[in-house]
Formats: C-alpha cells, structure tokens, sequence
C-alpha cells in the first residue's frame, strides 16, 4: 500500500504517506502560547509521516480567533519548541503553518482594532467564532500598501521563528479565505495598487510571501496550502482555473518542498460551473513541486489518489482528530473511533487528547 510507504519530501524522508492536516483547536493560552496538552496532542499523532501544525498567528494583527496560537513571541517560540522535540524524539516530522486570518476576524478579540483585508469589503451570508459568541463580520480595513509590505516581512519572520522554535518547516495557509486567499480572489480584493487588478497582481501577494519565506529558511523548507474549488467565506473567482493555473506555474519558480491542495467543500451543486470538480487532475498536474492532497479522503479513496500518480501524500483532518494512531489502523484495516464535533474547538482535554488508542480499546 503506497499509503504506508516511507517517502522523500524535499529534504527530508517521511516515514508514510499520511500527512495530518492543519486543523485550529483553539485550546492555546490567551497570550498564543501552546501548553502540556498541545504537546501530548501532536506526540500521540506523531505515527503520522508529516504533522502540519494548526494555524499559527504571524502577528498579533493576524489573530482572528481566540485562543489560538501565535509563533512571533519569545513564549511562543519557546513553548513550540516542547512540541517540536517531542514529536522529533519519536521520530515523527512537523511543519508550522503560518497564519494570518485578514478580514476573517472580529474586533471584540483584538483589542477592539478592526480587522485588516485587501479592501474595505465584509464577509457575508456567514457568522464568526469569537469569545463573545457568533457574530457577524465587520468591514475590515484596507491595508495601505507600505502596511501590506510589512505584512510580507511578518510571514517571513514567523517562519525564521518556526525554524528556531525547531519546526522542520513551514506551510503558508493561502486557503479557504484566509488573508492570502483574500488577496488572489475577485469576490475579496478590489485594490488599484501593484496587488490588485489582474491575475499577475492579485497574486503578488502570495507570490511574494512565498519569495521572502523561502530566501529565508531555505530550499525545500516551505510549502503552501491552496482551495481552489472552495467559496467559504465570501471567496469567490469568477475563473478559479485561470486564477490557480497562473499561481501555480509561478510557484514552479521557487525551490517550494510542496503544494498542499484542497478538494472542493461546500460547493453548491448549481451557479458554480467554473470551479474545477478535479482539482488533481486539473490543477495538480501543472506544478513541478509535490501534492499534498487533502479533503474528504478514506483509507480506499487516498490509497486510489495516490495510485494515479499526481499526488505524492494524503493529509487527513478529522480522521486524526479521533484516531491519534489513524497510520496503524489504516495498516490494520481497524475500525475507526467517530470524532466528538461539540468539542473541535475550545474546551480542555476532552475531544483533545483523550481518544483511545487502537490497544487500550481492545484492553
């Protein structure tokens, strides 16, 4: 089963093709600092041949939800570090994901400063998680362009501290309507500066970001997470194929260790033509990097995505939530423990850290 072979990625050899996917917790301390129980949580799931951290705030602009973690503080840094040893110490790898969320954020959980974005425009049709509750999104603020510079300088200090803080890497989350996601799409960025516009322009930003990351960590020590086929959060493109095929084709550019790619989710099944049904197979085949496939997979559905060749790695979510050992059920063909979904996010151990493994539920 090439789900459980040993791989190379970039540099580094992975020990399966099993991937766990990014996934917000919000289980971290107020200050962005992740504690005991993070630690247990990515070490229990460490049989994972890559771990990709939940987001990590770049900036204390960049937080949009409370109670999750940051990478631009010493603390922080420092309380990574915990994290990164222990899942070294039994052999497991582990990339940060760099995270500013822009427009998807409320003010009552920054200090009361309004959220920053591309342009002045508003999510709608939607409510955000905050620790007042559901709310609905504010207008955000429009970066000047002297700030959105700074905003690039931001991403690449977050991923010289996650090398420090003992990551093996670090993934830009440029999906699901998150800040770079909000300056590629139309629906989200109405800019007349170099970083809005046409294509070539609304994809500076990330273009960019990628540029001041890489010359930074280094070759094969960063990758990219990309949702070409999914309208959350008031994204919208109106040639999604046209958007993606450009950005990666750039992205061949850059000595990337691999291109996370999203299936499509929450996807009506009419008005939404253009989007890319196949997002592999369409889009997946222009890139000279690695695919991470992610979104929606079995055992059965990843071993046969990995058999058409395009994707080199299968990144689950929720299926980890639930099973730290997931590797050696799909190697045992076990049945899987059904995730809690009232506790995704917040809370304490409970839905965290406290599913059983495959041995203590036989005992």
């Amino acid at each position: 089963m090439k789900l459980l072979q040993a791989i190379k990625l970039a540099n580094i050899t992975l020990n399966n093709s099993v991937a766990m996917s990014p996934m917000t917790r919000a289980r971290a301390e107020v200050d962005g600092t992740v504690n005991d129980a993070t630690v247990t949580y990515y070490t229990q799931r460490a049989s994972a041949g890559l771990l990709i951290s939940e987001g990590a705030n770049i900036s204390e602009q960049a937080i949009g939800s409370p109670y999750t973690p940051g990478i631009y503080t010493k603390d922080q840094i420092e309380s990574w570090k915990k994290v990164t040893d222990a899942v070294h110490e039994t052999g497991g790898k582990i990339f940060a994901q760099l995270w500013h969320t822009g427009r998807v954020a409320h003010s009552v959980d920054k200090n009361d400063v309004l959220p920053v974005a591309p342009s002045a425009l508003a999510i709608v049709g939607q409510q955000h998680f905050s620790s007042q509750g559901a709310m609905d999104y504010e207008v955000p603020r429009a970066l000047e362009t002297a700030e959105v510079k700074q905003v690039i300088q931001d991403y690449k200090q977050a991923a010289v501290n996650a090398i420090e803080a003992g990551f093996d890497g670090v993934e830009l989350h440029a999906a699901t309507g998150y800040l770079p996601n909000q300056f590629l799409a139309e629906s989200a960025n109405i800019r007349t500066d170099e970083y809005g516009g046409n294509i070539e322009n609304r994809s500076r930003f990330i273009l960019e970001v990628m540029a001041a990351v890489t010359e930074a960590i280094g070759e094969g020590k960063a990758g990219i997470k990309l949702s070409p086929s999914i309208p959350y959060n008031s994204i919208l493109e109106s040639d999604p194929v046209a958007t993606y095929s450009y950005l990666i084709k750039e992205l061949n550019n850059l000595p990337l260790a691999y291109i996370h790619l999203m299936n499509p989710l929450f996807l009506p099944e009419e008005g939404f033509e253009q989007y890319p049904k196949d997002v592999m197979g369409t889009l997946g085949t222009l890139t000279t990097h690695s695919i991470i496939a992610n979104a929606g997979y079995t055992k059965e559905t990843a071993e046969a995505e990995l058999q058409k060749g395009i994707a080199k790695i299968i990144s689950f979510g929720v299926p980890f939530i639930a099973n730290p050992d997931l590797v050696k059920r799909f190697e045992l063909n076990a049945e899987l423990n059904q995730p809690d979904r009232a506790t995704f996010y917040g809370g304490n151990e409970k839905g965290y850290i406290d599913y059983p493994f495959l041995d203590e539920a036989v005992l």
